[in-house]
């Protein structure tokens, strides 16, 4: 702590800061959710005084689109290994894979809901190029790695996969940690937690019907109707 502390004078020396202030934010993001991640609570949990982090990152929204970045890069390798382990044929199986690889990754659900509201419109253009470029990077890669499983998928199926998964899974974390208020409604009203409280099983299951639909797009023969023989 002292030497985080400490004024970082050295390359080296302000890496070290820069990573500390990255796991600070990512730590009180995970314990308390994005929306409560503020410069104060970054400094004081490792010690710093607020000042400090402007050395490093211009504002809160830039240090939370360095983890979103980050996010897409976790993302995109934790998907390519599950698609590389399971070898997925069926759309149920391509599902699973995909709303695996999100449930472990918890604060990047978290933040692509702040991406689009407040963190991309809020920095610098070089910095939101940065994000954008890094982020079409990984999504081109996961696109190509769906379309060369075995499940019949095409590149604009593939991509309309992966939006859906990363849309739905937004929205799917967000309901999946609710406040005290609704944690004390759900204990009065089950019905409405079973529904709020199933991340995986619901992502799963939209992405599912969407790979299906995809599919089936694909192998229907361009000017037919699906399901219409011709």
């Amino acid at each position: 702590m002292e030497e985080i502390r400490r004024r970082a004078r050295s390359a080296e020396a302000k890496q070290e800061r820069r990573h500390a202030l990255l796991t600070a934010a990512t730590e009180l993001g995970l314990a308390h959710g994005v929306r409560e991640v503020t410069l104060t609570a970054v400094t004081s949990h490792i010690g710093l005084h607020p000042s400090a982090l402007r050395r490093y990152f211009e504002s809160r929204e830039e240090l939370l689109l360095e983890l979103a970045e980050h996010g897409w890069g976790q993302w995109c390798a934790g998907l390519l290994d599950a698609l590389a382990e399971a070898s997925p044929r069926t759309a149920r199986e391509v599902a699973q894979a995909v709303a695996a690889s999100l449930e472990r990754l918890p604060l990047f659900c978290d933040l692509l809901t702040h991406v689009v509201l407040s963190l991309e419109g809020a920095v610098r253009l070089d910095r939101a190029r940065r994000y954008k470029t890094a982020a079409t990077e990984a999504y081109d890669e996961m696109t190509d790695a769906l379309v060369a499983t075995e499940a019949g998928l095409d590149p604009d199926g593939a991509r309309t996969v992966l939006t859906v998964a990363m849309s739905a899974a937004a929205y799917l974390y967000q309901l999946s940690r609710p406040s005290p208020t609704l944690r004390q409604l759900y204990e009065q009203e089950p019905r409405w937690a079973h529904d709020a409280l199933r991340f995986r099983e619901q992502l799963a299951g939209i992405l599912q019907t969407v790979v299906s639909g995809a599919q089936h797009t694909r192998s229907t023969p361009p000017g037919a109707w699906p399901g219409v023989d011709r």
